[in-house]
């Protein structure tokens, strides 16, 4: 009987409509199942727009100085019926790229006996920095760093990391942590059951977790240009506030209590150990904080 190592590679360029993508493919088998791995090579111009989706596998996004983008995938299941049903669709217009790793559901109804491995298309993708991303990802973590831009992230279970990342993003997982540090953006985050931090220059923030404690630190520069919104079901919430901030407090603490840490706020702000409502600085826009069990904590000045 041959040896269960079998190794094919097919390099495949295809040019059409004035721009180039380049695909390799390299497929494996070996005793912990069946795998493909392809490359595809696409050449933008100025700021890309690029969603990228998988039906479950982690997607790590990393930039690199260069008009190209790359996308390498890794193909995963217990067969190669099960692989080959894995279907890889990629477009082109312009500086704009779709690309999407799907598995059909009648393939869900296979039967398989003795050892099964669920299909999955991991995903690593180098960008320009400056790029527009709508990432989605059915079962699996995603990793991002060093971006510039209009960032979407959606999971449907796992993580979310990021660093290094400037402008408007928003990430929300359905069951899984969040850390985003190093930041420039306004952010909007949630998660369904995790907790979640963020370090870095916020310039806008809403951030929900069903059940999870959360951990913020907004730099110098940090604005309240319109009101914030941070609420978890069940956890603490601990911020750290840059020594110069204006807002009006709103946090409520439920079945907790509200410490505040070298605060520039009036003493008339403070209405119940559970609550504290009033001025932080000058005031302004609506600095809200919510947790229904747990205990929320305001420091100031720290760095």
């Amino acid at each position: 009987m041959p040896t269960t190592n079998r190794i094919l590679s097919v390099a495949l360029l295809v040019a059409t409509g004035g721009w180039l993508s380049a695909c390799d493919v390299n497929i494996g088998v070996d005793a912990a199942g069946v795998t493909a791995r392809e490359k595809k090579q696409y050449t933008v111009s100025g700021t890309p727009d690029v969603t990228l989706k998988t039906f479950d596998g982690s997607i790590e996004i990393r930039s690199w100085d260069r008009s190209e983008v790359t996308i390498d995938v890794e193909k995963r299941a217990s067969d190669q019926e099960a692989l080959g049903a894995i279907e890889i669709v990629s477009e082109q217009k312009g500086n704009s790229i779709v690309f999407e790793a799907r598995y059909p559901k009648r393939a869900t109804k296979m039967v398989h006996i003795g050892f099964h491995m669920s299909p999955s298309a991991k995903l690593v993708v180098s960008v320009p920095r400056q790029v527009n991303l709508a990432i989605t990802s059915g079962d699996g973590a995603i990793t991002i760093e060093r971006v510039t831009g209009r960032v979407e992230l959606e999971t449907g279970d796992g993580t979310i990391r990021g660093t290094d990342l400037a402008g408007e993003l928003k990430a929300h997982t359905g069951d899984g942590s969040i850390t985003l540090e190093d930041l420039n953006s306004r952010v909007d985050v949630e998660t369904g059951d995790g907790g979640v931090k963020l370090t870095g220059k916020l310039l806008g923030l809403r951030l929900r977790t069903g059940d999870g404690s959360i951990w913020i630190r907004a730099d110098e520069g940090s604005t309240i240009e319109e009101d914030w919104e941070v609420r978890t079901g069940d956890g603490g919430v601990s911020l750290e506030l840059p020594a110069r901030f204006d807002a009006d407090l709103d946090a409520d603490a439920s079945d907790g209590r509200v410490h505040l840490q070298n605060v520039d706020m009036a003493a008339t702000g403070r209405s119940a150990e559970h609550a504290v409502r009033g001025k932080i600085g000058a005031g302004g826009r609506t600095l809200r904080l919510r947790t229904s069990d747990g205990t929320i904590t305001i420091r100031q000045g720290g760095r």
